[in-house]
């Protein structure tokens, strides 16, 4: 071959080799030690431990926790069955774990990495090697994949939805899968996916997965279920051959050896029982209770601690909700018109001791409630196309709640009341209230389902009936309110539904316009709003902080505009009372404190 085409040849191959090189790499994705919602995750890749965690607590012992109610499966990950968190908690483990202390982070623990371009149209997760199940299985990407088939199918409402986002699932390995998420426009979903459940595709029965059952699950966890008491008792041991030991997001958690859950038929029983010493450690929700009911015995003589710790997220919406499937309440002057009927003054100050704060919107104390600010732009934006979702004042921030005078019979509140009610078609007649056209009285069941709930209830009802509104308070068992709830088999409820610093898909769960026909859905009040919708779909395409805010906002005024709850209280720290040899690390994070972070001190 002549010499000068030889020479061409070969430098022709070295700019293919060059090309496709430079290709490679730059399709090539840097491995990822975390995600974060926005932005980069807080922690280094060489962080030894989570900084909230104490790396050299001592271990051992028994902590015995309490919870009302009771449960007749396993498995909280299905639309049926009434089932407490610990299988998906200490038994069972995901891709990545999430920090306390940031936003919406999540740091490897099944998965050691992450692959992900910036636009996060596919994420590839690489499995740590010495994973493996309590029965001695490795874990591997079969079972990802088996899991997120399984949930996709069978599970809850929130994961049904999540994953049917998800184009096309790749093993491209057995310790490498890869999610295709083009199309979705969703930027969490990546995170929701790191945190989802791995169960064992080997020991999971995939035609009995939505069915009830209380028999333990196999998983990957630092705890395996030991005994179970149907309804009555579940108690957990930790491994001895935990695979993650020593991992960077384990180090100082998990630190007793057993961890018993006790179930109580009501709240009074349950605190009697704290009283007594028969379990350990005590999350108070109940402000009477807190500020009256804890001169005990064993808080004087320093037994039982008392504690006050900060919360610094938003607080979410606690409120009795309107049903509005049901056509009493499908008239927003309606929902509107009961709201000033709650006189919150006079109820924390006779029932709550001046301890509660109002929520005044669905993201209260934090800067992603709309209550009393103005519009950005980008609310503007989103919102214009849908000019009858927010109210003027809600959109410019001048709203204000129905402040009632705290006497407990306002008088001008119950006249603006009656003045919505008859736009609305309603009437006084005698003391009952009806229907102007069909002479229907104005009558609703509130379901509840403790002594604290209908206490407030109560109130609530003789507030209502001072209009003629005639309300019946039931209080029902656990297993049949959550059926019922599941269904959308009521008329007003009391909710709670928290918020963490950084919303996401959970409020298409809540509030979408998919979820209000879909049963088992967090959509209590049967929204269906292409105005919510739409912010939605907007916060969750937001790629920084100040759009993602903006986007928030927007879904609070749609919220607020709609009038869904009659808007009640949130305790504004963490009331805690525990056993004096429980001990827990100096640092708070920014959700608050976990008990898989505490220890028992020695002797």
């Amino acid at each position: 071959m002549n010499w000068t085409i030889r020479v061409g040849l070969q430098a022709f191959s070295a700019a293919i080799l060059a090309t496709f090189l430079l290709i490679q790499g730059a399709s090539a994705l840097p491995e990822r030690h975390g995600l974060a919602m926005h932005g980069e995750p807080a922690l280094p890749p060489d962080f030894p431990h989570l900084p909230y965690a104490n790396p050299d607590a001592p271990r051992g012992g028994r902590i015995t926790q309490a919870l009302q109610g009771t449960f007749d499966s396993l498995n909280p990950l299905i639309v049926i069955g009434v089932a407490p968190d610990v299988v998906p908690r200490y038994v069972l483990q995901s891709m990545m774990m999430r920090s306390l202390d940031e936003p919406f982070s999540v740091y490897g623990l099944v998965a050691r990495s992450a692959e992900m371009p910036e636009d996060r149209s596919s994420i590839i997760f690489n499995l740590d090697p010495r994973a493996r199940f309590s029965d001695g299985h490795d874990l591997t990407a079969e079972d990802v994949r088996f899991s997120f088939d399984l949930l996709k199918k069978n599970g809850k409402p929130f994961h049904r939805a999540s994953f049917g986002q998800v184009k096309a699932v790749e093993i491209l390995d057995p310790l490498r899968i890869k999610f295709d998420l083009s199309g979705s426009n969703d930027r969490e979903l990546p995170l929701i996916i790191a945190t989802m459940p791995i169960f064992a595709a080997h020991a999971t029965n995939v035609e009995t997965f939505a069915s009830t059952s209380l028999k333990p699950l196999i998983g990957s966890g630092p705890y395996t279920i030991k005994e179970v008491r149907p309804g009555e008792r579940v108690l957990l041991e930790r491994r001895k051959d935990y695979w993650g030991e020593g991992l960077p997001v384990t180090k100082g958690l998990y630190n007793f050896d057993e961890i018993e859950y006790d179930f109580y038929r009501d709240n009074s029983t349950l605190f009697e029982a704290f009283k007594a010493g028969l379990y350990d450690f005590r999350l108070e929700a109940d402000a009477g209770r807190w500020a009256t009911s804890y001169d005990f015995p064993a808080v004087r003589d320093g037994r039982i601690v008392r504690e006050s710790l900060p919360i610094r997220t938003p607080k979410g919406m606690n409120g009795f909700v309107f049903n509005t499937r049901k056509a009493i309440f499908a008239d927003v002057r309606v929902r509107e018109a009961l709201g000033y009927l709650i006189d919150f003054n006079w109820i924390n100050r006779n029932l709550f001791f001046d301890q509660l704060q109002r929520c005044t919107s669905y993201f209260s104390d934090s800067d992603l409630s709309s209550y009393g600010r103005a519009p950005t732009e980008l609310e503007r934006r989103l919102l214009s196309p849908f000019p009858d979702a927010v109210r003027s004042d809600i959109l410019e921030g001048s709203w204000k709640l129905p402040a009632n005078d705290g006497s407990g019979r306002d008088r001008d509140a119950a006249q603006r009341a009656l003045a919505l009610l008859t736009d609305a078609g309603w009437t006084i007649q005698g003391n009952v209230l009806r229907r102007k056209d069909t002479g229907a009285p104005f009558t609703f069941e509130l379901m509840v389902t403790s002594q604290a709930q209908e206490r407030l209830a109560l109130n609530f009802a003789q507030s209502l009936a001072r209009v003629g509104v005639q309300a019946r308070v039931r209080l029902v068992d656990d297993v049949q309110y959550w059926r019922r709830v599941s269904r959308f088999e009521f008329d007003m409820v009391q909710t709670v539904w928290p918020v963490s610093a950084s919303p996401g898909n959970e409020q298409r769960n809540r509030w979408g316009s998919l979820a209000a026909t879909r049963p088992g859905s967090l959509n209590y009040a049967g929204a269906a709003s292409p105005a919510i919708d739409r912010v939605i779909d907007a916060m969750l395409e937001a790629k920084g902080r100040e759009d993602f805010v903006s986007t928030v906002r927007a879904l609070d005024r749609v919220l607020l505009s709609g009038f869904y709850v009659v808007p009640l209280f949130y305790v504004p720290d963490q009331w805690i009372a525990h056993k004096s040899n429980l001990k827990r690390p100096e640092s708070t994070p920014l959700l608050g404190t976990h008990i898989d972070l505490w220890w028992l001190a020695a002797p």
